[in-house]
């Protein structure tokens, strides 16, 4: 069966809109992209997902729910229906796949990660841009000079939204990770600034022959009430503590968060705890030289202005990895946007 191509912005035959915007709507989607972000933001705050059920609800009876007016919760929520997030039925809404992952209690909710995006702080920092591209700087220097894991500690409730939100990220990351990569060659992994445990726990269910050791900072590690057989907790500061001796070691979207002479850091202490041929697995966004996929690249700059790091590139992890001693990289795909570069200790 033969097809007919369309030229760049023109409409298929069959009338619908082209795939490929002209380049004046791609300025004008991206130059406005933070109004349907916004307004995700703030759906999210107000817990509009939570407040449909199994059938329509509405626009009334929604804006009654959540003290606002309903012209303008209608507005908005149109605006999100646009994008594919809840879905119009009258003067109601009803729920899509996507906005069902706005409900409190859904079992993959990403409620949190809008509201974390949508606190003040953030807009705040992506306002003063301008200060990272023209300094090198990470932009959160604007508003707390000691960075962002300062800000974060000062501000107790906001923590509380991001931990929530970097739960709910991984929800999805954690299946596309098990889907990809075997873990069941190691008995023992240590997740190296593990949070709450997430992936670890993931993946000891799925390896029912290995142990885990949990490392991250003593005021994380506090907080935890793991109860769980072939998983310990291990509290220390990567920068400063001897690290766990294991078969592998995971970093899952820690090494983004720094520059790379603090990665270099990072890297020394699991090469100096490891035995001879075992594995480092770093677990985050491969910027690819022959894709430009936004996400990666969406995520670099957030981390340019909030932390300081950066996503990399395969060579740029690779070269990182071979000066601290381990062997070349490989790089295994998953279902979502995270990678696994794989090297062992030589």
């Amino acid at each position: 069966m033969s097809t007919t191509l369309s030229s760049p912005g023109s409409k298929p035959e069959d009338g619908s809109p082209s795939a490929v915007p002209q380049p004046h709507e791609l300025i004008w989607s991206l130059t406005n992209a933070v109004v349907p972000s916004t307004c995700l933001h703030l759906m999210a705050e107000l817990g509009v997902a939570d407040e449909i059920g199994a059938q329509p609800v509405s626009i009334d009876e929604l804006a009654s729910r959540c003290d606002a007016d309903p012209d303008s919760l209608d507005r908005v929520l149109s605006l999100l229906a646009a994008h594919g997030i809840f879905q119009r039925d009258g003067r109601a809404y009803r729920h899509t796949p996507a906005s069902r992952l706005l409900r409190s209690d859904d079992p993959m909710s990403m409620r949190a990660f809008p509201r974390m995006m949508g606190l003040p702080v953030w807009s705040t920092v992506m306002c003063n841009l301008r200060h990272s591209v023209t300094t090198g700087a990470p932009a959160i220097e604007i508003v707390d000079s000691n960075g962002c894991w300062s800000y974060l500690q000062d501000h107790p409730d906001e923590a509380q939204i991001f931990d929530q939100a970097m739960t709910a990220k991984a929800a999805a990351d954690i299946a596309a990770i098990l889907g990809a990569f075997d873990f069941s060659e190691f008995e023992t992994i240590a997740d190296i600034g593990g949070g709450r445990g997430h992936l670890l726990r993931a993946v000891l269910d799925a390896t029912p022959g290995a142990r885990g050791v949990l490392f991250d900072l003593p005021g994380v590690i506090d907080t935890l009430d793991i109860q769980r057989e072939r998983l310990t907790t291990h509290a220390g500061d990567f920068f400063a503590d001897p690290l766990p001796v294991a078969d592998a070691y995971v970093l899952m979207e820690v090494l983004h968060d720094w520059p790379d002479p603090e990665c270099a850091s990072i890297l020394g202490a699991i090469h100096r705890a490891a035995t001879q041929g075992a594995k480092i697995l770093v677990i985050e966004n491969v910027l690819l030289d022959d894709q430009a996929d936004p996400r990666g690249h969406t995520l670099d700059v957030i981390m340019l202005a909030v932390t300081g790091g950066r996503e990399r590139t395969a060579d740029e992890f690779n070269n990182l990895l071979r000066r601290a001693g381990f062997s070349h990289a490989t790089v295994t795909e998953t279902r979502g946007p995270l990678r696994i570069v794989e090297a062992t200790v030589i």
